[in-house]
């Protein structure tokens, strides 16, 4: 149960590192489009440290202009996350990435939606030929040999 905790390290804090984020195109990263979420990522400068992505949310008030529909949207969209990063972000990567999150709806959108967004969102940043878990993805089950076929 531990793979699905999303402690403090997690989350993008530095305000360079969001400067850069938005402000600096660098070669490596980019941005995607699924309704209702916008995800811009870039690589990280500096040391190579631990988790190999880094994220932030952000729910515009110009968007949501209750605070109440803007804190549900920011769970809404963390929990996402949280239930999708073990299974979509490869952790013994060597590659780190600096994430993004923005809300782009003009109201709140359910969490099976939100949930589908950040899955398409994980699936365009980490394709699923750059990770190890591509059985997973691809809802596969493990291949076993049949009983007559070891024989």
């Amino acid at each position: 149960m531990r793979q699905y905790r999303l402690p403090k390290k997690h989350r993008l804090c530095s305000q360079t590192a969001i400067d850069h984020l938005f402000h600096n195109p660098t070669e490596g990263g980019g941005s995607a489009l699924a309704y209702p979420l916008r995800a811009v990522w870039a690589p990280r400068t500096g040391a190579h440290c631990h988790p190999p992505v880094k994220f932030l949310i952000s729910i515009p008030k110009k968007r949501l202009h209750h605070a109440v529909d803007r804190v549900l949207m920011r769970r809404r969209v963390r929990e996402a996350y949280r239930l999708q990063r073990p299974v979509l972000v490869p952790e013994d990567t060597d590659k780190t990435i600096d994430l993004a999150f923005i809300y782009v709806a003009d109201k709140p959108e359910s969490h099976t939606r939100v949930a589908s967004a950040v899955k398409r969102l994980l699936k365009k940043i980490f394709p699923p030929e750059s990770t190890g878990h591509s059985d997973i993805r691809n809802n596969k089950a493990p291949q076993t040999p049949r009983h007559d076929e070891t024989l």
